[in-house]
């Protein structure tokens, strides 16, 4: 046998063993990996049923390994002191719909072991597409039932308080007692939603609000920020506007789209529209008439669970803002100054670069009503001979502002009927608003 040979023998022997070796040792931590695995659903099933359904009175307490088991993968995440931090922790959601039943669930797999969640609607089959989960046997049962019987099945130490309510004025104070960590809003009706809203940030109750989920699509447009800086949100608009007007300027975070909305709504009845096409602008809105993309509320209140998670846990989350306009305003108030002091001779005025940013993007949502451009915006009185104030401001570009201060007509008879259709729609929203106190 040649030398060749002999090593060529070596080579492969040394693989063969390089090989048995790494099998072996595979199949060493598969046995331990199946081994660990028997050994924990043994400790589980060792559990009596008389035991569980004695925790879940509330009478016996889980086994503690088994809880640290379950939720290692947080601890390995947030440590031990964050972790022991959310277990300790207690959240009260109202409104468990799409929104509100996300975030329980993932607010339970998280560690939190005390909710309160409150909703008076029953789960119906059109609810299962966006519900976190409820399932056909639970259609016609509460949704806080429904809830409450899966989250026992994935964290039977957690307290679920279910509460068969609808939250009102009058119940607000008994509904939000405890001295919750947070409080969620995921309640469709704008109404109550502002109440809600307003009543926390008068009590400094920690709140985070969902806005509009319906007829959205795109994932990468959910953002998370304080409703003073939200923007393209229907909803959002209509939610900050009416908090504006009771005091409420700042201070609330919300998860929100910045994605249009791709349906339009047609009036419903006339009383109830200011606006054609803006569905937020229904006095008594409710989400559950718009087309729903389940997997979009979804994100929604998974957003909602991970920020409470972070902020419990001591990984305080600054939500990003998007807009930084202050320059523009007060560019724009300037611009608005020196128009009122060559036509009416003023030295002040009584809007303050604030109020200018607000009528260019609440009221003009940051667009000309000429042209509906974005581009140099500036903002010019209507009707000459009427006060300067946000029903009688219009945001145009700097080119049209100039055409329109010339102006020797009324703006009705030089505009088209489209464009002073849209002005007095806008004006008229603004005057339904500025009634909200």
């Amino acid at each position: 046998m040649n030398l060749s040979n002999v090593k060529f023998q070596f080579v492969l022997t040394a693989l063969g063993a390089s090989l048995a070796t790494g099998i072996a040792i595979l199949s060493y931590q598969d046995r331990k990996r199946r081994i660990r695995a028997e050994a924990l659903k043994k400790e589980v099933s060792l559990i009596p049923n008389t035991t569980r359904n004695l925790h879940l009175n509330g009478e016996v307490a889980f086994d503690e390994s088994l809880i640290k088991e379950q939720l290692a993968r947080n601890i390995a995440f947030l440590g031990e002191e964050g972790v022991e931090k959310l277990r300790k922790s207690f959240v009260i959601i109202v409104g468990i719909g799409g929104v509100g039943s996300w975030a329980a669930l993932m607010l339970i797999r998280s560690g939190v072991s005390h909710i309160r969640i409150i909703d008076f609607d029953q789960v119906t089959l059109s609810s299962l597409n966006r519900h976190a989960v409820a399932t056909h046997s639970d259609v016609g049962t509460p949704k806080v039932i429904a809830l409450q019987k899966h989250l026992k099945e994935i964290a039977p130490w957690a307290k679920v308080e279910p509460i068969i309510e609808l939250f009102t004025k009058e119940s607000a104070t008994k509904l939000l007692s405890g001295d919750a960590n947070f409080i969620v809003d995921a309640i469709d009706n704008i109404d109550t939603k502002l109440f809600l809203l307003k009543y926390c940030h008068d009590k400094k109750l920690p709140i985070i609000s969902s806005m509009g989920a319906g007829a959205k699509a795109d994932p990468s447009r959910i953002q998370m920020s304080d409703i003073s800086t939200t923007i393209e949100d229907p909803l959002a608009r209509t939610v900050r506007r009416r908090l504006k007007k009771m005091g409420v300027d700042s201070g609330i975070t919300v998860v929100y789209s910045t994605e249009k909305p791709n349906v339009k709504l047609l009036p419903l009845e006339e009383n109830k529209v200011q606006s054609a096409g803006e569905y937020a602008t229904l006095p008594d809105f409710r989400s559950r008439i718009l087309p729903v993309l389940g997997t979009i509320p979804a994100i929604f209140g998974m957003s909602i669970a991970t920020y409470i998670v972070n902020e419990i846990a001591g990984h305080h989350i600054e939500p990003l803002p998007n807009k930084n306009r202050d320059g523009l305003y007060s560019r724009m108030h300037r611009d608005l100054l020196n128009r009122e002091r060559r036509n009416n001779s003023v030295e002040a005025i009584p809007l303050d670069a604030r109020e200018v940013g607000y009528i260019f993007e609440e009221i003009w949502r940051g667009k000309s009503a000429i042209s509906g451009s974005v581009e140099k915006p500036a903002i010019v009185k209507w009707h000459k001979n009427q006060p300067l104030n946000p029903q009688n401001c219009v945001v145009m570009t700097k080119k049209e502002a100039d055409t329109h201060e010339k102006l020797t007509v009324n703006p009705e008879e030089y505009y088209s009927p489209d464009i002073v259709n849209l002005v007095n729609a806008r004006f008229q929203e603004e005057k339904n608003i500025s009634n909200f106190r």
